[in-house]
């Protein structure tokens, strides 16, 4: 599988940068997914070893990593946007990409339909119900990669005053204000994940990434989201009241009893 994963690799270079453009704004947006790409695709490797997966299995992590975005280009592409909810769901234009692609039919099938299944629910609120386990386990996989460096992408905008210069590409439809949303609010109090095509705020963005804890799947990726301080910065971003301060206790005592205890 080693030389195929090699002409993957080779081929997703390739595509990411057919996209490069003398727009300076687009040309960011599509560094920051190439980038985003590489580092997923590594945190699939680093946390299939650490689950101490065979290296067939391995190797289906880093497939899934390096794909698990390739929707994005065509999306930018087509639609100008990274919102999904203002085009198309990326995760489902994956598979479109994907399923073009001949070096994929070199897979076998059930390998190939497990890939499937962890790119078209990498993205999505829950998990789709389904009795195969692997199938389940690869999509916790990339589903915890993806969030590790989604932190990184967003730590530099968390700051009100660096708001501001948050791309468009990200930013979206979410207003630039710190106000939170009353039912982000609530949603954060009890621990329930929020609903993203409901986010108006920027306030509203941070809660919904302090939500994402409660679906963090492996101890590995919470002891790095905690080494890294993804957590704090986020909180220390937030408009404190004495419900946010009850939401961060409840999710900080999440975060003691689940950091040495969650499966993996």
């Amino acid at each position: 599988m080693r030389e195929l994963l090699s002409r993957m690799h080779e081929w997703m270079a390739a595509y990411m940068k057919s996209f490069y453009s003398d727009d300076a704004e687009v040309q960011q947006g599509i560094l920051i997914k190439e980038k985003h790409t590489g580092y997923v695709t590594a945190n699939c490797v680093e946390l299939a070893n650490f689950l101490k997966l065979p290296t067939h299995d391995a190797e289906l992590a880093e497939i899934i990593g390096l794909f698990h975005d390739v929707g994005r280009f065509r999306q930018y592409s087509i639609y100008k946007t990274f919102n999904d909810a203002d085009s198309e769901d990326h995760a489902d234009l994956a598979l479109k990409v994907t399923d073009e692609l001949e070096f994929f039919k070199e897979l076998a099938a059930q390998d190939y339909e497990l890939v499937r299944f962890a790119i078209q629910n990498h993205n999505k609120k829950t998990v789709a119900p389904t009795d195969d386990e692997r199938k389940i386990l690869f999509a916790k996989i990339i589903r915890d990669a993806d969030k590790l460096d989604i932190y990184r992408v967003l730590e530099p905008f968390l700051a009100q005053e660096n708001a501001d210069k948050m791309p468009n590409f990200i930013k979206s439809t979410s207003r630039l204000v710190a106000d939170i949303s009353p039912d982000f609010v609530e949603n954060f109090v009890t621990g329930n994940q929020a609903d993203y095509r409901k986010i108006r705020t920027n306030g509203d963005r941070k809660i919904v990434r302090l939500m994402w804890i409660y679906d963090i799947n492996f101890s590995w990726t919470m002891q790095k989201i905690v080494e890294r301080g993804y957590i704090e910065k986020i909180v220390d971003n937030l408009p404190m009241d004495e419900k946010i301060a009850e939401g961060v206790r409840r999710l900080r005592n999440h975060v003691d009893k689940i950091c040495f205890e969650i499966g993996g």
